[in-house]
Parts: structure tokens; C-alpha cells; sequence
């Protein structure tokens, strides 16, 4: 299995461009809340228990994080715990308002996360690995973490392997091919 520094390098290696960063601040928790918030409203019984797919898919995610990495296990439960919160809140709504607001979360998220990789000029990372759909959210969550100082051992290698990041602006030659 990767390392908790392999999984960070190689999302990193397609966010360079600290504008495109950005975006995924922005994005990514969008679409975070958007998919719990579509999973929190179906509901089945379980043994008595009335459960949503919401549960399962946050159990998944928290077990991929804390075997990734127990430190980032624990921050992670707390924004899972802030998501499944406000996606049990949307899923109470009305049916529309549920649609309309985990929709919008959803779609408008991901266009914010694919206009920052046109500014870049790079793809997105899930396009060569689909486990980068649940390290986009531990990469925004080590980005605010380095940001403040914490784990700097750990920036310093994904800098060393990824490279440093910085602002350039795209050229026809480094757009995203299709």
C-alpha cells in the first residue's frame, strides 16, 4: 500500500499552481457535502436501526484515512463529522430543496475544481487514479495543516519529490489534452 507520503505527492504533483489550490479549497468541500448530502436522505432498516448510505461511505472514507494515517484520521473524523451534520441537515429539507441544494453543491463544486485545472494547464488527478477522489480532501486538510506550520517534515518531502508550487499562466502547449 502507498504511504501517506506517496498518496500527498502524487495529488500534489497535479497542484503546482497555487491558484488551482485555491480552488480546491473551495471545491472540494463543495463536493464533499454535495455527495453526502445526496447519500444522507435515502434511508433503509438495519437490524431496527434506520441508516442512510451516508454512514457507510463515511465509515469507508475514515478507514482509508486513519490507515493512511492515524493524525490525519482524527482531523479527518472531525470534517466527516461537520459534513455528515450538514448533509443530515439538507437531507431533512424538503425534496427540492434537498435535489436543488446538493446539486448545486455537487456541480458547482466540480466546476470550480475544473476551472482551477485549466488555469494549471494539468488534469485532474482522479483521471490516472480514482483512489484521488478521497485524498483530494485529506490534501486540502495537510494544505491548511502546512499552511500553519504543522508537519513541515512532511512538506519539505512532498516539495522535494513534487516540486514547489507557483503562479504561471497556461499556454496552449499546456492544456489538458483531451
Amino acid at each position: 500500500m502507498k504511504t501517506l507520503n506517496d498518496y500527498l505527492t502524487n495529488y500534489a504533483e497535479y497542484h503546482r499552481d497555487r491558484r488551482n489550490i485555491a480552488t480546491h479549497f473551495v471545491g472540494i468541500p463543495m463536493i464533499v457535502l454535495g455527495v453526502a448530502a445526496f447519500l444522507a436522505r435515502p434511508q433503509f432498516l438495519l437490524m431496527g436501526v434506520s441508516l442512510s448510505p451516508l454512514w457507510f461511505a463515511v465509515v469507508a472514507s475514515l478507514m482509508f484515512y486513519y490507515k493512511v494515517d492515524v493524525r490525519y484520521g482524527l482531523v479527518m473524523t472531525a470534517y466527516m463529522g461537520l459534513n455528515v451534520w450538514a448533509a443530515l441537515f439538507i437531507g431533512a429539507q424538503s425534496t427540492s430543496v434537498w435535489l436543488a441544494t446538493a446539486s448545486t453543491l455537487f456541480v458547482l463544486g466540480w466546476a470550480i475544481q475544473f476551472w482551477g485545472h485549466l488555469i494549471e494547464g494539468k488534469k485532474p488527478a482522479f483521471m490516472d487514479d480514482i483512489s484521488n477522489f478521497l485524498v483530494g480532501p485529506l490534501f486540502i486538510v495537510a494544505e491548511a495543516g502546512f499552511f500553519v506550520g504543522m508537519r513541515s517534515e512532511l512538506h519539505k518531502d512532498i516539495i522535494a519529490r513534487a516540486g514547489p508550487t507557483r503562479n504561471h499562466k497556461p499556454t496552449v502547449a499546456n492544456l489538458p489534452q483531451a
